[in-house]
């Protein structure tokens, strides 16, 4: 059984997106769209990403 770890992974930006992509099977492009349309429709996308960056390790 492998244990997946939510960390940031070498990205567009921070890393953010790939990092929650690769820890859910999910393309991290999905993940970016996800993220912009939290950004438009619910306002919390930019805070809610800037808080994934400082608080998510750096994958090495």
């Amino acid at each position: 059984m492998s244990s997946k770890k939510l960390q940031r992974k070498q990205g567009k930006i921070l890393g953010v997106c790939a990092g929650i992509g690769d820890y859910t099977d999910f393309d991290p492009t999905i993940v970016r769209i996800a993220f912009l349309l939290f950004l438009f429709f619910a306002g919390g996308g930019v805070l809610l990403y800037l808080i994934l960056a400082i608080v998510m390790p750096k994958a090495y």
